[in-house]
């Protein structure tokens, strides 16, 4: 699951929303349609300290999550590795950084049954009955805003385990972030949507713009002299040199 990412309910308040659907598959519609068994044991931690890049990489990974608009997916429809480089700096430079944590024995497979309730005996009792913490558990959710902590803000990849999604994780995390963001007087929050995630986001408590605000990306076209650089998934002219008038 994720936001924008994507991932399971609730997002951004009010803002602009687009219809286009990036390559990747659907990860929120499960989530809304969903499953009405509750969410395990969840520690949700907002200090960024608690965030561990490589764990953070494996959920984007398992959650088949592309922090690009435009991402390059392969013949199975797996999108592309995020890197590792900007992972750190996006998370870096993040006003809100949401995640959530649960044992891992309740983290199942595809099955209901816990991948890890093997065994007899009472030990696998005690591990899950001690609270769960960021330092013991495993990350299986997260978002994160990006705010000039004045008047605006956005929420991105928000994302929950699939062997989780659709017991209402992702809706907790928007909430924290929400909440973080509102707690700040930032009440403009954006979530851009594409149609399997408006659902989540109209349960998290977001709508259209009423100001019909539209969203609009720079496409702008390089004439024959503007050098072009391929990003993998689109054609980007070279940024103009410092110091050129306008």
């Amino acid at each position: 699951m994720a936001v924008a990412a994507a991932v399971h309910h609730r997002g951004y308040l009010t803002s602009k929303f687009r219809s286009s659907s990036p390559p990747s598959p659907p990860k929120i519609a499960a989530e809304i349609r969903g499953n009405t068994t509750p969410p395990p044991p969840i520690s949700i931690s907002t200090n960024p300290a608690h965030v561990n890049l490589r764990h953070l990489r494996e959920l984007y990974a398992i959650c088949n999550h592309s922090c690009h608009r435009f991402p390059t997916v392969d013949a199975a429809g797996r999108v592309e590795p995020v890197d590792p480089a900007k992972l750190h700096t996006a998370v870096s430079h993040s006003s809100v950084v949401v995640s959530a944590f649960t044992k891992p024995e309740f983290v199942t497979t595809q099955s209901s049954t816990p991948s890890n309730f093997i065994g007899v005996g009472g030990d696998w009792i005690s591990r899950v009955a001690a609270p769960v913490t960021p330092e013991n558990g495993r990350l299986i959710g997260f978002g994160r805003a990006v705010s000039d902590m004045g008047f605006t803000a956005s929420i991105h990849d928000v994302m929950v385990h699939p062997a989780l999604q659709g017991r209402g994780i992702g809706q907790m995390i928007v909430q924290r972030i929400t909440r973080m963001l509102t707690s700040r007087d930032i009440y403009d929050i954006a979530a851009l949507c594409n149609d399997d995630e408006r659902l989540f986001f109209r349960e998290c408590g977001f709508g259209y713009d009423v100001l019909g605000s539209t969203t609009m990306t720079y496409t702008r076209s390089a004439s024959k002299n503007e050098p072009m650089i391929s990003a993998g998934r689109r054609l980007l002219l070279v940024p103009p040199a410092r110091g050129l008038t306008k």
